[in-house]
């Protein structure tokens, strides 16, 4: 078998173990067996073995990490999602709800990677920095967190609509999920900021400026300045209960765009390595 075939392979069978973590997790909190949830979060985690494994094949066939075309740069962000949400959940099942978000996200992401052109191609002289290692990292590890913002957003939002008693007892307090947002919203800020500078840094390498106002620059930056005056009308204006959630929605609405789709469908220098 080559190694293309063993890729695909694997990247489906990690998504039968998403799948199966999805359904274990939604049967944990409907059905109110809170033992499926830690089922779950293994099943997550034998996708995440499986889905790096296939990272693996392509990055030792491809000689470069996976961050030249979309296959790879939808993988790897999916891989990145669910690592960060077992990380974030692993010994706090009761949180495990957020995962109904995350994980059928992972899903997508990869099944949109496997539709899209399979090709290799090789890395250029503008691509070999760490920088841009860590640039990518960083993007990656952020989105990430913002995803499992939304998650909990997500879950707020049910139990702020006045839930049927029996669900809104099996999910989080309302309390515990406010903090969760705002809490994976301040880490994804984090990494957000050393990615833009580890950005700056690799520009200044590859094409001798720091900032030239690109499309994909451009929303970088105002996708922090919308992450930053959340957490500032988080601390000085006491953002609560549902503009949280809205909020946290909202901006990653933004952000996913700026990570996802402007590389491909704008005039973007970024977008050159994501055909």
């Amino acid at each position: 078998m080559s190694s293309f075939a063993w890729e695909v392979a694997l990247h489906w069978a990690a998504v039968a173990c998403y799948i199966a973590g999805s359904a274990l997790l939604a049967h944990a909190v409907f059905f109110d067996h809170p033992a499926r949830a830690r089922y779950g979060l293994w099943a997550a985690l034998a996708g995440l073995a499986l889905h790096g494994t296939a990272i693996g094949v392509r990055w030792t066939a491809s000689g470069h990490g996976p961050y030249m075309l979309r296959h790879e740069i939808l993988s790897s962000d999916a891989w990145i999602a669910v690592a960060v949400m077992i990380v974030a959940l692993w010994n706090r099942p009761r949180r495990a709800s957020v995962g109904m978000v995350v994980l059928p996200a992972a899903v997508l992401l990869v099944g949109l990677g496997l539709m899209a052109s399979p090709g290799m191609k090789d890395l250029p002289p503008s691509l070999r920095s760490m920088w841009l290692v860590f640039h990518v990292l960083f993007a990656k590890l952020a989105a990430g967190a913002f995803l499992l913002s939304v998650g909990s957003a997500a879950m707020l939002l049910i139990r702020l609509r006045q839930a049927p008693a029996r669900l809104a007892a099996r999910l989080p307090p309302e309390d515990m999920l406010d903090a969760l947002t705002v809490r994976f919203i301040g880490f994804g800020f984090f990494f957000w900021t050393v990615n833009v500078g580890a950005g700056a840094i690799w520009a200044n390498q590859s094409w001798g400026r720091y900032w030239g106002w690109d499309p994909v620059e451009t929303w970088s930056l105002i996708t922090w300045l919308l992450y930053g005056t959340f957490l500032h009308a988080r601390l000085f204006f006491r953002l609560r209960g549902r503009g949280v959630a809205w909020a946290a929605i909202a901006c990653f609405a933004l952000a996913i765009g700026v990570v996802l789709l402007l590389p491909f469908f704008s005039g973007s220098l970024h977008a050159s390595y994501f055909q």
